[in-house]
């Protein structure tokens, strides 16, 4: 798809070898071997943005294999609408390249905040139904969806590094900015007004500058965002623990609880024998033993949970004597 200067629209359909000779650059220019790359070759600026893939010439710019990429509305809504200096880009003076590089870099930056916005409510909303400190158990569907939803979040925080290293290298080299101004080389007109005003190469440099600190602070975003999903799972295993804790001390009481009574109950047992004595004449016997039996069994549980108070209660951490 060809969008020109005034934003007309052609749509046609090239063998790759007549491509790139149409366009005068080289097979392996056209191959886009990395995810994401802007360069420059035969005064041409080839932008690769993953799926997004672009030719920038002076005059036109060139979407390849857009049926595949399922950006309808962009292409014919907006995209053609920028290029023509109707939408709200910010170069809109300046030469052609410079409303392509901005509005590719614009629907880039745009597709990462929109991803950003969908994960960052649901991610809250797990993070804030898995911590409450009610909850006995973990639910695993919510466990599932923040799992999901992690692998997203550092999925997009992979795409926004490499975005970041891409423009930062272009940055960081004053030769890449300078190829990017393909109007200043072959306009020399626009060389002339470059040279004495307007600096087409500083306000690339500040073009770059502005989707880089955009994308900086999406990243930190979704940095807070990891923090924040490390964080609660601190707190989830912290609340785990401390119901794993209390339903442990039950069950030591409940032991030691039926360690008494066993312990005290044979002496019922013991009367409980086919055995003849003179205290079944007696009675008043049946109600001391039974007596005796309960009162022994809970003073030693009450013993036994002293004890246990004694040794699971926190030592008090060492006083430090202040020498005046």
């Amino acid at each position: 798809m060809k969008f020109d200067k005034e934003g007309n629209i052609t749509s046609f359909e090239r063998k790759k070898t007549e491509l790139y000779q149409e366009l005068g650059l080289q097979a392996r220019d056209l191959r886009f071997q990395h995810l994401m790359s802007i360069a420059t070759r035969n005064n041409r600026i080839i932008i690769r943005m993953e799926f997004l893939k672009a030719v920038v010439t002076p005059e036109f710019l060139l979407i390849l294999d857009y049926r595949s990429l399922n950006m309808e509305h962009w292409l014919f809504q907006e995209l053609a609408s920028q290029l023509s200096g109707e939408g709200q880009l910010v170069t809109y003076s300046l030469p052609f390249e410079f409303r392509a590089i901005e509005a590719i870099l614009q629907y880039w930056i745009s597709n990462l905040q929109g991803r950003l916005n969908v994960l960052q409510p649901q991610i809250i909303e797990t993070l804030e139904a898995l911590v409450d400190p009610k909850l006995l158990s973990v639910d695993r569907s919510k466990l599932h969806i923040l799992l999901q939803n992690g692998k997203s979040l550092s999925e997009l925080e992979t795409d926004l590094k490499v975005f970041k290293e891409t423009i930062l290298e272009i940055l960081d080299e004053e030769e890449l900015i300078e190829e990017l101004c393909l109007t200043k080389w072959t306009d020399p007109q626009v060389f002339e007004e470059s040279m004495s005003g307007i600096d087409h190469a500083e306000e690339m440099e500040l073009l770059l500058e502005n989707y880089y600190r955009q994308a900086e602070d999406l990243a930190n975003e979704a940095r807070e965002l990891r923090v924040l999903i490390d964080d609660s799972e601190s707190i989830i295993f912290i609340n785990l623990d401390s119901h794993r804790n209390v339903m442990m001390r039950l069950n030591l009481q409940l032991t030691m609880g039926t360690f008494s009574l066993s312990l005290f109950g044979l002496i019922g047992v013991a009367f409980g024998m086919n055995l003849e004595s003179s205290f079944e004449e007696d009675h008043r016997a049946f109600w001391l033993v039974t007596g005796i039996m309960f009162l022994g069994s809970g003073l030693i549980w009450r013993r036994l949970l002293s004890f246990l108070g004694r040794h699971l209660e926190p030592s008090l951490p060492p006083q430090v004597r202040m020498v005046g």
